[in-house]
């Protein structure tokens, strides 16, 4: 009998609520991301024997670690963004790659809706402001900005867009999009670029992916169009926003406010944030809820299995 699959378990101490199912189907090799040796210095024992990585974090995997795995033939990602894969350097070498499919977005879809409503509402401000005391000395808190019937501009209409607008929609909010091309079969006004987009809307909601054709896409140029009350939700990767530009026009007024889960330099947040009551932060958390994980461990589970049965994978990233 052949021996079961080394599979190599990259992740954050603390994420091990998957090595015991993983354990009952293959053999791991469990390494965290908080490891001061370089990876395949640290694996030089194994690295010629590692078959798929399951990569639970957000480690960088370019063409240099990949020369490292020999017999390396998949990737399996337990995020939905590939940012940092390198895609035609896997597909050069022939590994298969898979990612969450739509495990979190659900998940993901309510935090959005969550940060809007916190946003325009500043609950977090009104939150601090009845802890400190200062409801009783200073009076009535000032007034926010209601949800119902706001213009609301989607930038990637896929499950987690489309998830964003169905919860938006009893609220009375009118959608509209911008993704890679028009879909026919949705009823939304569809926007040829995020400038439009931006400038016909009251929010705009990130929610595509991040490669070379989103990094800044949204600029100076969009949030001026957007304008003064225009608010910013983001819950896609905090490389589609200019971060830099983006707290300008905070500070500046240039914009209203913003909810961000995600930012550029993780888990560095620019400072300057911190004392905006119109601004909400969220650690990177969107998708973080006990259902979401057990799906992502049963999705993730299920693609080595199917991969090494030489099934299709379950949620695979296309190349082209």
């Amino acid at each position: 009998m052949s021996e079961s699959p080394l599979v190599l378990v990259h992740r954050p101490p603390t994420f091990d609520y998957m090595d015991e199912l993983l354990s009952h189907n293959f053999r791991i090799l469990t390494t965290h991301q908080t490891s001061s040796a370089p990876l395949p210095v640290s694996l030089s024992r194994h690295a010629s024997s590692i078959t798929a990585v399951l990569n639970m974090g957000m480690l960088k995997i370019d063409a240099d670690l990949l020369s490292h795995f020999p017999s390396l033939q998949l990737i399996v990602c337990t995020s939905v963004g590939t940012d940092h894969i390198d895609l035609p350097e896997c597909k050069r070498r022939g590994i298969s790659v898979a990612n969450a499919g739509e495990a979190y977005s659900e998940d993901v879809a309510d935090c959005a809706v969550g940060l809007l409503i916190s946003v325009l509402r500043q609950i977090p401000a009104a939150d601090r402001y009845v802890r400190s005391g200062k409801w009783v000395k200073s009076g009535d808190f000032q007034l926010g900005s209601k949800l119902s019937g706001k213009r609301v501009g989607i930038l990637g209409l896929g499950s987690i867009g489309s998830l964003i607008a169905k919860r938006l929609e009893p609220f009375g909010c009118i959608i509209s999009y911008n993704s890679r091309r028009q879909k026919q079969s949705i009823p939304y006004l569809y926007y040829p670029d995020v400038v439009s987009l931006a400038a016909n809307n009251d929010v705009i909601i990130l929610c595509c992916a991040l490669n070379d054709q989103t990094r800044h896409i949204v600029n100076r140029e969009v949030m001026e169009a957007l304008g003064k009350n225009g608010i910013i939700i983001n819950v896609g990767r905090g490389g589609l926003i200019d971060e830099k530009e983006m707290v300008k026009c905070l500070v500046e007024g240039v914009i209203g406010g913003a909810g961000l889960d995600v930012f550029e330099k993780e888990p560095e947040v620019p400072e300057e944030l911190f004392g905006l009551d119109n601004v909400v932060l969220s650690p990177h958390a969107a998708m973080e809820t006990s259902g979401s994980l057990d799906n992502i461990a049963q999705l993730a589970l299920s693609n080595l299995k199917a991969f090494f049965s030489n099934q299709p994978l379950i949620s695979p990233v296309r190349f082209d």
